[in-house]
């Protein structure tokens, strides 16, 4: 059997799965002359260029997300006072006058 390339692009996603040297990985995330995807170093599709202003912007969007969302996890968690209180159960009285 032939042999199968180990980098190319299928459908316009490339994909690459030659060795990484470091120089390469190094590389491949900072390209001042690219745009703010560029081809992974190792694997299928595309990943942040950090050259570009708008990858940080990107970072930063996702960082406040996830901050976000950790510490209304750990809010939901809290023991205060008010919470203790209003986690008990409720009595509901229906009159059908």
């Amino acid at each position: 059997m032939g042999d199968k390339p180990s980098s190319g692009e299928i459908l316009g996603i490339p994909y690459n799965f030659d060795r990484p040297s470091l120089g390469r990985l190094l590389s491949s995330y900072w390209q001042p002359e690219k745009g703010m995807l560029v081809e992974k170093p190792f694997g299928i599709g595309y990943t942040l260029n950090l050259a570009n202003w708008r990858s940080w912007v990107v970072l930063a969007v996702a960082g406040g997300l996830y901050w976000q969302q950790k510490g209304s996890e750990t809010a939901g968690t809290g023991s205060s006072g008010s919470e203790s209180e209003d986690a008990g159960p409720v009595e509901v009285i229906v009159d059908d006058d």
